[in-house]
């Protein structure tokens, strides 16, 4: 299971009025991440849910706030599987600012049936990329 870097700068939309990042806008870079990772081997989720009805959710999110993102910083957001069963996915997730860690998340994505939100097997296309 490899990691997964995605570049994301801090804009003015993102911050408080402190100046530093929201705490719930590292949610947002997370899953923008986890988007793009998924496209990073030929997953759009948007096709997915219009071919075979399956989405993805997040089940479950823990998150560690170490240290304030600021203004214009240049963020590296990385996405890493550490588990995969049969219909969900563990993954650690840091935004970095450099050599520092900033936030890191450990989130659980379930694969689900777009209508009746039951859990559903990952496709197998999709387990052998993880």
């Amino acid at each position: 299971m490899n990691r997964f870097s995605w570049p994301a700068r801090v804009y003015y939309e993102d911050t408080d009025a402190g100046g530093v990042v929201y705490y719930a806008n590292y949610l947002k870079f997370f899953e923008r991440a986890r988007t793009e990772w998924l496209r990073s081997f030929g997953l759009n989720q948007d096709k997915l849910a219009q071919d075979s009805g399956l989405i993805f959710v997040v089940r479950r999110a823990l998150l560690d706030f170490l240290r304030p993102a600021r203004l214009d910083d240049m963020l590296e957001v990385t996405v890493e599987p550490l588990k995969l069963a049969r219909v969900y996915v563990d993954l650690a997730q840091e935004a970095r600012c450099g050599a520092q860690t900033l936030a890191r998340a450990e989130i659980r994505v379930a694969c689900v049936n777009q209508r009746s939100l039951k859990p559903v097997a990952i496709p197998q296309f999709l387990r052998d990329n993880i």
